[in-house]
């Protein structure tokens, strides 16, 4: 074969079908995560979840394409590629209905997302299976293994493809359900281009069909009523799905369905969560709040604990976070404005604090999420990167989301016993007098020192910091039984598996001038009795743990 023939390189009618399917299948692969996220999480069973799901399905296709490979044709692969794109249309309008259906099945926590990947991407995968043992049968290579080879070169080339296409291109650039559209009308595409140059009029009819299915699905949607309020804005960036959402006079910036910051927009400077207030302990902590110069949060949000920080003290504030989409709603929607003490920087938190030599008088890490932790900023040797770049008076505060004890409570005790190996001396204050899953904040100070309770509550009543801390000393809690449980290192960090008990747990997270703060409804399972082990923490507003039968009729769950 010369270089002068370039009729020799002119791809067949399977080998556009196989590499489609390669681009389709790998595609819906990846977008499975962004769907699946804002209601199981993105843990690592989450993910494991996904990758069995689409493998498993790959398989049993492959399988019975092989069995009836006999019969294949052109135009067979036209009309399984078409009944894929109808699924798809499927989960384009009713991907919200199906996770929520398949999130209230029975199941333990770390199992609970294979039923929703299963039943909304087990079928299109299945179908896309029959493709290549279809184009190797039908394939114009010299021998079994000369077209089975090419045949997986191409499907794994389409995969190349999408798996890039829809990570660097598609889902920074369009919706998830755009992006679905776009997968169904390129199988609506290929499947009729199967059937030229003679268009019969069936597989033409379908065609059409299922490409006003795709309209119709994108178009009109299903209609609900998003309890949340009025949404303000949304977009897909790279990393998570952001929205900000306007309840009465509350802003609130939602990532991948959870709750992250709250403005109240006819008080700003109000704190709406309650445990945003906490940020403050450290203050009770140094030996003179005043030389206290230099503050960094690791993960911004809508920038209420940075902003109140510049508002309150007279220090300077970095904010490192890590997608710029996340900034950039922050100005525009929460009043956060960059200046001479103010400076937000683009970057992962443990990558900034390695290059950078800035010491910082305090360190506040809110980066976590209920469901999606970052593991690296978890482990012993960011804690003791923390701690080196910390001044001698230097204090640590990790904002922490677990059960203060008992079911639930493995990864904060985990993060505790971390912390505590990295710093002299470590402490714990609960933001709910429930015994639910809550913002948990462990306190760590570079100096060796001994804080009891009285001791911060003198303080707090000696020193004038603009705000009154006494409810939250108040929640001092004792410190934590740890012997069951691991010190997160870069080797051994298994935050996937000590958060799975926390997965079908209420989340509760309190909110201040409120007469009472809705818990997050268990999206899986509710665990054992909230109150039990739980100890009041004084000046917090009292959350019901499960809502009276009027509420319950009355309110649609809540993702925080």
């Amino acid at each position: 074969m010369s270089l002068g023939q370039p009729s020799a390189y002119r791809p067949t009618k399977p080998d556009v079908a196989v590499f489609v399917s390669g681009v389709t299948s790998m595609g819906l692969e990846i977008l499975a995560g962004r769907i699946i996220a804002p209601q199981f999480g993105s843990s690592i069973y989450t993910w494991g979840s996904i990758i069995t799901v689409f493998l498993a399905a790959l398989s049993l296709g492959y399988w019975q394409g092989g069995k009836r490979a006999d019969t294949a044709s052109n135009a067979r692969m036209s009309w399984i590629l078409l009944g894929t794109a109808g699924y798809v249309a499927i989960v384009v309008y009713a991907s919200d209905q199906l996770l929520l259906s398949a999130s209230t099945l029975p199941l333990p926590a770390r199992y609970a997302s294979l039923p929703a990947v299963l039943i909304l991407f087990g079928p299109p995968t299945y179908l896309l299976g029959f493709i290549s043992p279809y184009s190797a049968e039908l394939s114009e290579k010299e021998g079994t293994g000369e077209a089975s080879g090419h045949v997986y070169a191409l499907g794994t080339i389409g995969s190349i493809v999408g798996a890039g296409a829809t990570t660097y291109f598609l889902i920074p650039t369009l919706g998830i359900d755009a992006i679905g559209l776009l997968f169904g009308f390129i199988l609506v595409g290929t499947a009729f281009a199967l059937t030229l140059p003679r268009v019969a009029p069936r597989p033409a009819a379908a065609s059409v069909g299922i490409a006003l299915l795709l309209i119709v699905a994108g178009g009109v949607g299903p209609v609900a009523f998003d309890h949340r309020g009025d949404v303000v804005y949304e977009t897909q960036t790279a990393y998570q799905d952001l929205e900000v959402i306007d309840d009465g006079d509350v802003r609130t910036l939602y990532l991948d369905g959870a709750r992250h910051s709250a403005m109240d927009l006819e008080d700003p400077d109000r704190h709406v969560f309650e445990y945003t207030r906490y940020f403050h302990l450290p203050m009770l902590m140094t030996d003179d709040p005043d030389e206290v110069d230099d503050v960094l949060f690791i993960g911004g949000g809508g920038y209420t604990g940075p902003k109140d920080f510049e508002r309150t003290y007279d220090v300077d504030v970095d904010v490192v976070e890590l997608d710029p989409e996340v900034t950039q709603a922050a100005k525009d929607y929460f009043h956060l404005e960059e200046g001479e003490n103010m400076t937000a920087h683009t970057e992962d938190g443990r990558i900034f604090l390695q290059e950078t030599d800035e010491t910082y008088d305090l360190i506040v890490l809110d980066a976590y999420q209920k469901d999606q932790v970052p593991i690296h900023l978890t482990q012993l040797g960011f804690m003791e990167l923390v701690e080196d770049r910390l001044s001698d008076d230097g204090v640590f505060l990790a904002n922490v989301i677990a059960a203060p004890s008992g079911a639930g409570s493995a990864f904060y005790r985990a993060q505790y016993k971390t912390i505590d190996e990295a710093f002299p001396s470590t402490y714990s204050f609960r933001t709910s007098s429930l015994g639910s899953v809550q913002n948990i904040e462990v306190v760590a100070t570079k100096a060796d020192t001994e804080f009891t309770e009285a001791d911060l509550a003198a303080r707090n009543e000696r020193r004038e910091l603009g705000i009154d801390l006494s409810g939250e000393v108040d929640a001092y809690m004792d410190e934590p039984n740890t012997d069951d449980v691991p010190v997160l290192t870069e080797d051994h960090a298994p935050v996937d598996n000590l958060q799975a008990s926390t997965i079908g747990q209420e989340y509760v997270i309190e909110e201040t001038g409120e007469e009472e703060t809705e818990p997050e409804p268990a999206s899986i399972a509710v665990g054992p009795d909230p109150l039990a082990t739980a100890r009041p923490a004084a000046g917090l507003e009292v959350s019901t743990p499960f809502p009276t039968e009027r509420e319950a009729t009355g309110a649609a769950p809540a993702q925080p």
